[in-house]
């Protein structure tokens, strides 16, 4: 293994915390990743990391040293990337994931159009709502709906949703139809919380000029996003959702908008990466053309309010 490869490896196991993990991931045997970072650390003369039974983590001097891997290794790919031939003709496994909607209603109708564009690149999409560990997992982009909250990733703003606040006509017949944000406290709300957290988003509407929160009651509660529409078609309460994944239910009038004309908060759309994958000729043109696709269909993104 040349040194190269060797930082890779040293880089995937502090990253993974796992020999055997960093080893699968670069697809070299086991007793081969030993073997090279006994050597690295012959040649360094400094022990770079601390095993145990359970995990595996940088010294002291393994942190700085993987600070400074993690440069060289940008470096590298940075001269690789600005070859023409890899500009123009990026290739390779794209590992994508995507939230539900924004992979069936969005990217996937025109995937053929980036396959077109780009044929040597492969796509691997998961999908769901679940946080995902990018690094562990070997995900090279996502793209989430909401404010981003880890700041060890790169984002990359795609669109600002229109969203609004609607609820069956079966539930409104039957608790009223608020004619003013603060009503909102006064009426059954579907709570959609983030797994690994009971904390319920409130109601978001536009106030004088100020974003206001609204907390409603509710017995129901949800983590999915086809499970929080599927609760208000059955009338459970009332939710807050971007208006494009509802659009049939409200032309079929299984839906009803309330407040119209109180306006809600854009919801901004990201596309985030790990810093290490901000060169990667595969990942900057996926993001380029996700950027335009949803600009054809939403506009450009907005700022924040």
């Amino acid at each position: 293994m040349d040194r190269f490869d060797a930082l890779q490896l040293f880089i995937r196991i502090v990253e993974l915390g796992s020999f055997t993990e960093a080893a699968a991931a670069l697809d070299v045997p086991r007793a081969t990743a030993t073997h090279a970072i006994k050597q690295l650390e012959r040649r360094l003369n400094a022990r770079l990391l601390e095993r145990t039974t359970r995990q595996v983590k940088p010294t002291l001097d393994g942190q700085a040293f993987y600070e400074r891997s993690k440069r060289v290794l940008a470096e590298l790919e940075d001269a690789e990337t600005s070859l023409s031939t890899q500009v123009a003709n990026p290739r390779g496994m794209l590992r994508l994931d995507l939230h539900g909607a924004h992979a069936t209603l969005i990217i996937l109708p025109r995937i053929m159009e980036f396959r077109e564009r780009y044929p040597e690149i492969d796509v691997m999409i998961s999908s769901g709502d679940r946080l995902v560990d990018l690094i562990k997992e070997g995900i090279d982009c996502v793209v989430r709906a909401g404010q981003p909250r880890d700041s060890s990733l790169v984002a990359r703003p795609l669109a600002s949703l229109p969203e609004i606040i609607c609820a069956s006509p079966e539930y409104l017949a039957k608790y009223g139809t608020p004619t003013h944000p603060s009503e909102l406290e006064q009426h059954q709300g579907i709570g959609f919380f983030a797994r690994g957290s009971d904390h319920r988003y409130p109601f978001t509407v536009m106030v004088e000029g100020q974003v206001t929160e609204f907390e409603a009651s509710g017995w129901m509660s949800v983590s999915d996003a086809e499970c929080y529409t599927s609760a208000a078609l059955a009338g459970c309460g009332l939710i807050q959702v971007p208006r494009f994944r509802l659009e049939p239910h409200l032309q079929a009038g299984r839906l009803v908008q309330v407040l119209p004309e109180w306006r809600c908060p854009d919801l901004p759309v990201t596309a985030l990466y790990p810093f290490h994958r901000q060169l990667s000729p595969r990942v900057r043109v996926f993001i380029d053309w996700a950027r335009s696709i949803y600009a054809e269909r939403f506009g450009a993104p907005r700022a924040a309010e």
